[in-house]
């Protein structure tokens, strides 16, 4: 359940009930406070979209120390400085955005150490603000393993019941895509695959809270991504778990099981050949063969700074 927002129209970002004031997350940029000493020119505003992404170094989930990459969009063509800070700090830091910059360009802008602070309330998430007149903030990452936010704190909503069936359904493929969705930008992943093990319950209608994620899918486990070929794939994807499950893929993939054989796949709508090599994202408890599937013999290890599987980029979904 990587907390993340998805394009699904099942879940839309909650509403931020803080007022506006440079200590705190604004709503969007519609109605941001102008930041200080930035004026009202709109050329100032060089940054269209800014997305933040984790990247895990430890191996421990708590303490934690992490980076935070940057990827900015709609920038003016030539060298751009860029000004930033974590929302809810004073300083402010600088980007030097080289001049034959391509149309997105992503740095690390920060890294962090969390751990659990029992005298103090802990840390639970991140965002990124840009200094600009219309107080443009990034998407915000969730990490709950060094703390819990508070009982009535809630990070989104779900526009309807979002199903788990006996072996998986919407709620399996919505974490699919959240998968994929965490993990894609830092490490080029093509397609997130997951199985129906570890998940408990339905995500019901209405407002999302830190008790729910949890306990939909409470476990925890790193989000990982290795490369395998073609004919890997299909035959992991043909084979049936214990329970008769077979693995649920992100909206990337689409495959056809028939007399327990693959006959039809396509990657982003394109056919998926035997030796074409896919970047595969699952969490490492599947990839090692302890969820009722085979291990992943063979396949090649690409990525290992994904988020917990409990957290992740965005505003926060499952």
């Amino acid at each position: 359940m990587v907390v993340i927002a998805l394009a699904s129209g099942t879940f839309v970002p909650a509403a931020y009930a803080a007022p506006k004031s440079w200590n705190t997350v604004s709503a969007s940029t519609a109605n941001a406070d102008t930041p200080p000493e930035q004026g009202d020119d709109p050329t100032q505003n060089l940054v269209q979209k800014l997305t933040i992404h984790f990247e895990r170094i430890t191996a421990s989930k708590c303490p934690l120390t992490f980076k935070i990459h940057g990827s900015f969009e709609g920038l003016p063509a030539g060298p751009q400085v860029i000004q930033y800070r974590l929302v809810g700090t004073e300083e402010w830091k600088t980007v030097n955005v080289p001049a034959h910059h391509r149309a997105v360009f992503t740095t690390v802008l920060e890294t962090l150490d969390w751990e659990w602070d029992w005298e103090t309330t802990a840390k639970t998430s991140v965002q990124i603000e840009i200094r600009q007149p219309n107080g443009l903030t990034s998407n915000t990452l969730y990490y709950f393993k060094c703390g819990s936010p508070g009982a009535e704190e809630t990070f989104g909503a779900t526009a309807e019941n979002i199903g788990l069936t006996a072996s998986g359904g919407p709620l399996v493929e919505l974490v699919a895509d959240a998968y994929l969705d965490s993990v894609q930008a830092l490490s080029g992943a093509e397609v997130a695959l997951v199985s129906r093990y570890g998940f408990r319950t339905d995500l019901n209608a209405g407002p999302v809270t830190y008790e729910e994620l949890w306990n939909t899918r409470p476990a925890g486990l790193a989000v990982d991504v290795n490369a395998m070929t073609g004919a890997q794939l299909k035959k992991l994807l043909a084979y049936p778990n214990p329970s008769g499950w077979v693995l649920t893929p992100s909206a990337s993939l689409r495959y056809t099981l028939e007399g327990g054989a693959v006959t039809e796949i396509t990657l982003n709508g394109a056919p998926v050949t035997d030796t074409q090599v896919i970047k595969v994202a699952a969490n490492y408890t599947l990839m090692g063969g302890w969820e009722g599937f085979p291990q992943w013999e063979g396949s090649t290890t690409v990525y290992r700074g994904g988020p917990d599987d409990t957290q992740g980029s965005g505003v926060v979904a499952i």
